[in-house]
């Protein structure tokens, strides 16, 4: 049985890849998600914004600019909670590319152009084998277009494609008009995959204190739906590798984002909430399904359910809603 997959044009051991997360931040997870079976590893996001935070005064607001800013720019913790420098950053990425075999994947979220091209220059240097730019903004100005959104970003990548020679992977949030005409504009500017989709950690209100205060809530396989059913569409369109990134706790979900077209899936609440030693669980179920239905590859389970391969291609579109509703008319 194969479960090899290629992603970024790097051949990886199975298709179960840790995603960024707070648990790359220690080495020691590092070394046990290697041992657990990870087939490569996704470290957590370098921020720019706490980087550089001492240039800004975030009791007195975030400047405006005319440009995408990551969503953690609002938020500023004080700047002892700040645990990861650049240097930091790049040495934890060469530490282990020295003490493990499977691929680093770095991940950076930058704030400024000028960032974003030094801080990949440095993680490439520090020996990372691809590079994933998490595109986390939240743009809220009224006055800045779509188009301009659009644009900037694409500035952002192939500027950042220009400085490193490794892949770039793009992770990407669903809020675009056309997600499929972006992501084919972000292949043509050269990226080498795309990860679907970045999750927004959204504000609450807390009542008594009268504060805004963030609620980090872990996934629930809900959240695969969206996720898979953009994936679904994509593949064969746009010539890239694609990433699953959202909802996949058991090996039913990796199996359904595999048959959509996912060429990797990516893991983080499911090993938050039960361990890192989960994914050895996931690999065995994931190994106990193919063999009970014959399957002899991974490869052979890839796409097979897309869009462009599925009898009925309108089941991924706005015609499965009418279907949906009266199915649930139906059972009622």
């Amino acid at each position: 049985m194969n479960l090899s997959t290629t992603y970024l044009g790097i051949k990886l051991r199975t298709p179960l890849v840790p995603s960024a997360s707070p648990l790359s931040e220690d080495f020691d997870n590092i070394k046990c998600m290697e041992d657990a079976g990870a087939s490569a590893i996704v470290f957590h996001s370098l921020f720019e914004g706490q980087i550089r935070a001492d240039d800004y005064e975030p009791h007195r607001g975030a400047p405006r600019r005319r440009q995408p800013y990551p969503e953690a720019l609002t938020y500023f913790p004080e700047r002892a909670n700040f645990r990861v420098t650049l240097e930091d950053y790049v040495e934890r990425i060469a530490r282990a590319k020295q003490s493990t075999k499977i691929p680093i994947i770095g991940s950076l979220n930058g704030s400024t152009f000028g960032g974003w091209t030094t801080f990949a220059r440095e993680i490439e240097q520090a020996g990372a084998d691809a590079l994933e730019l998490n595109l986390y903004s939240l743009p809220t100005d009224p006055g800045i277009s779509a188009e301009e959104i659009e644009t900037s970003y694409l500035t952002i990548v192939t500027s950042v494609i220009g400085q490193v020679r490794i892949p770039v992977a793009v992770k990407l949030s669903p809020y675009f008009t056309n997600l499929s005409q972006f992501a084919q504009r972000l292949v043509r500017s050269g990226a080498v995959g795309l990860v679907l989709f970045n999750r927004f950690y959204q504000p609450d209100i807390e009542l008594e204190s009268r504060e805004v205060v963030p609620r980090v809530v872990l996934s629930t396989t809900s959240a695969m739906r969206l996720p898979l059913r953009w994936i679904a569409i994509l593949r064969g369109r746009i010539g890239a590798s694609l990433a699953a990134s959202g909802g996949i706790h058991r090996a039913t979900d990796a199996l359904k984002m595999l048959m959509a077209g996912a060429d990797v899936t990516m893991l983080c609440s499911v090993l938050l909430a039960r361990g890192i030693g989960h994914l050895g669980t996931i690999e065995r179920e994931l190994r106990d399904w193919m063999e009970e239905h014959e399957v002899e590859s991974i490869e052979q389970l890839k796409g097979c359910l897309s869009q462009e391969n599925y009898p009925d291609p309108s089941a991924y579109e706005r015609a499965q809603y009418l279907r949906a509703v009266s199915t649930a008319r139906t059972a009622d």
